[in-house]
Formats: structure tokens, sequence, C-alpha cells
């Protein structure tokens, strides 16, 4: 399973990639009946929402170290079928690192909030920003939901720190952070359907109006040459090198 010329150079050009139906609706059931398992139980680590709006300090946001929690994560984040296409958009051999995202990710009905304009790379340490998150769709995801919202070129823009506020998100009301959010676009992911998308591409998620959690998954992989900081959370975690056949 490789990309196409034209879906690399929309990779590199947009800064996110979508790939429909990558993954099988019964792979997808599996995770998505043991991400309901463990959200029941509640079990740390866990983030809520009121790490971010300091009101709700009960409202799940995102399972944290999913990686070691259950096989079934496990096995999709080692899966060798999409290991090609990791090592085309990033070059080199991908490497699984547990120190982020490694997450199901949650926007639960009634309490979850919009996620801010952000880059992924706020709180992350490497040698350079050659890193690629890897989002699973597993049940439907739209606007009504929390779907995700991206803007196309961002990660090739120079950003100023005072675009951003004390907690890295991309203000907005400033009229060049408002040119460029104007330009975001989203699309209704389905089970199965994978996004690839840079760590500087600025994107969000709406806040989830219906009456259902939805609940993604979400890792992250460095290129082999990029290695984490010494003494960072980015260097903290296990790694697993993700060669392209076992």
């Amino acid at each position: 399973m490789t990309l196409s010329p034209e879906q690399l150079s929309k990779f590199h050009e947009d800064g996110f990639l979508l790939l429909r139906a990558l993954v099988d609706h019964s792979q997808c059931s599996l995770i998505l009946d043991a991400a309901r398992e463990e959200i029941n139980t509640m079990a740390s680590p866990i983030e809520t929402e009121g790490e971010y709006n300091e009101t709700d300090n009960r409202t799940l946001r995102r399972l944290r170290q999913v990686y070691d929690r259950r096989d079934e994560f496990s096995e999709w984040m080692r899966d060798v079928s999409i290991r090609p296409i990791l090592k085309q958009v990033l070059g080199e051999t991908p490497v699984l690192t547990l120190a982020h995202h490694n997450s199901i990710m949650t926007k639960m009905p009634s309490n979850s909030s919009e996620t801010c304009w952000h880059q992924d790379n706020r709180y992350w340490d490497f040698e350079n920003e050659d890193l690629l998150s890897v989002w699973l769709a597993l049940d439907e995801e739209s606007k009504e939901n929390g779907v995700l919202s991206f803007i196309p070129g961002s990660h090739r823009s120079e950003l100023s720190a005072e675009q951003f506020d004390e907690k890295s998100c991309f203000l907005q009301g400033p009229a060049q952070n408002e040119a460029l959010i104007a330009k975001s676009v989203q699309f209704d992911l389905h089970p199965g359907d994978v996004v690839l998308f840079h760590c500087k591409t600025l994107h969000h998620a709406f806040a989830n109006k219906t009456d259902k959690p939805k609940i993604s998954f979400v890792y992250t992989v460095r290129a082999l040459s990029n290695r984490p900081l010494p003494d960072t959370r980015s260097s903290a975690f296990d790694e697993l090198i993700l060669e392209e056949s076992l």
C-alpha cells in the first residue's frame, strides 16, 4: 500500500491527506468496542475538559497512553500495511513515538468544547519538525459531532508567537489569522477513513452537538533521524521503529 505521486504531492502542498476506507470496518468495530470499555472505566492516564476550560474536571477529552492498554489499540499502531505510506511521507523509516498522542480522542455529547486552532508540535521537543499524526475515524464524524478542520498549507506558513495565545492556541480575531482561518476545510469522515497531517498544520475540532460520543484514534510517528531532545517529555517514553516488514 503506497501513495500515488499525486497524493504525496498533495500532502506536501496542503499539510494533510485524507485516505478513504483505509481500514476495514471490522477492525474499526473491534477498536471502537475496546475504546468504549476503556471510556467506561476512565482509568488513568486521561485528559478532561477541565484541563482546557477550567470548569469541567469530569468530562473525558482523551484516553492517554493507549498503546499499553489493549491489544486492539497496539495492533493498529503496529499495522504493517500503512508503514510504506508513513515512510513515503516522512522520507525515511517511521518511528512510533508513544510520548505524544497515542490516544483515544473523544467529543462527549453536551459537555465537549470546541478545540482551539493549534499545531500539534506546541508541546513537543524533537530535533526538527518532521512528524506526522495519523487520525483514524472509528465511527461517523461530521461538523455536528466535532470533526477536524484543517488550514491547507499552514504547515508552510511563517507564523509569529504574537499570533498565538499563552496556551499556544492560534488567535481568532487578528486580520492575518482570520485570513488563514477563512481557508479552512473539513470533510465528513466514515469508519476506516484515515487523515494524515503534519505536526505544523493548523487544525481544530468543533464541539459535539449530538447526543452520542464521538470516538477517534490518533497516534504520531517521527522520522528515524529526528530524535527527541534529551530530558524532555518527548524522550520520556518508549518508541517503536516501524520497519516495512516484520
